[in-house]
């Protein structure tokens, strides 16, 4: 059943405002999400989009809606026959490849499975009805078995994008025809080439244009009216103005009510590209940073502006769900405890959760209603809400450690209890709840920390044995230096009771030259929304410390 008290806003960028989220059909959701070009691994830009997109689809179920959510695959393509003739590949076998390569990648990040993924080369037939309906209806030409749109048809061309018609650049994805009536003119099937996969058409044999996939496969799915329509933000020109025109032109009761769009990603505050070198996959990412980890970074920044990755920012991010899952774990431990005790129906009668906790709670669960009802605003409950709740789980904690009446103590595990069953809740939500175990998500950590340093569970064992034994013969100086350099590595020891352990720690900002200070405080300020590690319990690394750029992470 739907929460018709809570007012879901949404940005719109066809109207450039937020506006009160209705559905067509009351109850019902209908969204659809442009996929990825399956040629090659997905990049950290995809994770930003289907990670802002898996949220939405969340709140959305949470909020009680029916959904119906559609991502597409484009499995031919002039990249993936580019790609496939250089590795001398099918290309449809190699998209095939990639298409599996992009679902590990999502499960991964925790985003859940849609309802539909269709792809192009299973859609042909949907494909060629709407280019035939468009072509009956006076919007497209046929030149030698290629089908163009004709933008002068549809005179509301470029209402999505704001851009004027004549503004418009000619060559998007594709090489200039001079036999376009119009240069602004786009494909919907173009016609065979020898050595390219093709279909029979009334056009002759080809393939379809970029475009034309969405607008069929959306329509198969979803009908011509629907929801949400999503994408990156550089899909608002060409291919989703585009969209709307073939649309329109196939059928007059074509109508999508929202159009939703995610901003870019930026390299230490550089563009994202092959040529600069600064181009990440999200497995080459995921390969030295907990891919939660690389989810939390993400969820850090609104979804519709911009973010800046750097090691640095990530580091940060890891920092601070290991602390997550190490509240998390250390609550459950305690709790199995407890719950194994022998208390009678009298001594549990009465027990209430503590006064603060109900409105640790109440303010949780408000702050991710509120804040993710407008227009989807995770910054703050992973900055505030949710770092005051593991506090006070924290605190319970230590509270359960002391000598305590029996109902105070009842009281505690409670408290800790409720505490811990809304926290997952709201993870949940957002995508942070993983279906492993706590201690495994540790150890996954722990070994991705043992990665990026370079050393075994064994070199740092070692290290712990150094230095016992260095303070017991008073060599405190020789001591400090091996904890130091762990730290210098990303690896903190900590000294608990007469037992010394090791957690993963972000490493100690390097000394800039004063020319740099200029340039941090830039990259401090691009950074505002970003989710700074938390308070640490006692078993805690340093703060983390400010952003500092580092060097890329090494290939795969």
């Amino acid at each position: 059943m739907v929460n018709e008290k809570i007012e879901f806003q949404v940005y719109n960028t066809m109207t450039k405002q937020k506006e009160v989220f209705i559905p067509k059909e009351p109850g019902k959701v209908k969204l659809y999400v442009c996929g990825v070009t399956s040629y090659d691994f997905s990049h950290i830009g995809h994770a930003r989009a289907y990670v802002a997109f898996d949220v939405l689809y969340r709140y959305l179920k949470y909020l009680g809606y029916d959904v119906v959510y559609v991502r597409n695959f484009t499995d031919v393509d002039d990249k993936i026959i580019k790609r496939a003739n250089e590795t001398g590949e099918d290309p449809i076998a190699l998209s095939g490849r990639f298409c599996q390569e992009f679902l590990k990648d999502m499960d991964d990040l925790q985003c859940l499975l849609p309802t539909h993924q269709p792809r192009v080369t299973d859609h042909m037939e949907q494909i060629k009805e709407m280019i035939a309906k468009i072509i009956t209806n006076g919007c497209a030409y046929t030149i030698d078995g290629d089908v163009y749109f004709s933008v002068d048809s549809f005179p509301e061309y470029g209402r999505l994008s704001g851009r004027k018609l004549e503004d418009n650049r000619a060559g998007e994805r594709v090489a200039v025809d001079s036999r376009k009536r119009n240069a602004a003119d786009f494909a919907l099937w173009k016609a065979a080439k020898p050595g390219e996969p093709s279909w029979e058409s009334p056009w002759g044999p080809g393939r379809p244009g970029w475009h034309i996939e969405c607008s069929a496969m959306s329509a198969q799915y979803l009908t011509h009216s629907f929801d949400i329509h999503g994408g990156g933000m550089d899909l608002t020109f060409p291919h989703h103005e585009n969209e709307i025109a073939q649309s329109c032109a196939a059928c007059r009761e074509s109508n999508i009510s929202y159009w939703m769009h995610n901003g870019f990603v930026t390299i230490d505050d550089e563009k994202m590209s092959k040529s600069l070198g600064n181009f990440f996959t999200i497995r080459e990412v995921t390969r030295l940073y907990h891919p939660i980890a690389l989810r939390y970074f993400l969820l850090g920044m609104h979804y519709r502006s911009p973010v800046n990755y750097s090691i640095s920012q990530i580091e940060i991010a890891s920092e601070s769900v290991f602390y997550l899952y190490q509240t998390l774990h250390d609550c459950e431990e305690a709790l199995s405890v407890f719950q194994q005790g022998t208390e009678t129906e009298t001594e549990v009668r009465g027990v209430r959760v503590s006064p603060q906790a109900q409105e640790c709670i109440k303010k949780l669960r408000n702050e991710l209603e509120t804040k993710l009802s407008d227009d989807l605003h995770t910054p703050t409950i992973l900055n505030a809400a949710l770092q005051e709740a593991l506090r006070l789980m924290n605190s319970s904690l230590n509270m359960l450690k002391k000598k305590q009446q029996k109902k105070q103590q009842l009281s505690a595990v409670l408290s800790l209890a409720e505490l811990l069953k809304e926290v997952k809740a709201v993870l949940d939500v957002l995508g942070l709840l993983s279906s492993s175990t706590c201690a495994e998500v540790l150890q996954q950590f722990k070994e991705r920390a043992l990665k990026r340093a370079e050393l075994t569970e064994e070199d740092i064992l070692h290290a712990i044995e150094e230095r016992t034994l260095a303070r017991k013969n008073k060599e405190f100086a020789r001591s400090d230096q091996i904890r130091s350099d762990l730290v210098a590595k990303g690896i903190a020891l900590m000294d608990i009771g007469t037992e010394t352990v090791w957690r993963p720690c972000v490493k100690p900002e390097p000394e800039q030259p004063a020319a740099a200070a200029q340039q941090e405080q830039s990259a401090a300020a691009a950074q505002k929304e970003q989710p700074v590690a938390p308070s640490q319990p006692k078993t805690s690394a340093a703060a983390p410390q400010k952003e500092q750029p580092a060097a890329p992470l090494q290939q795969e």
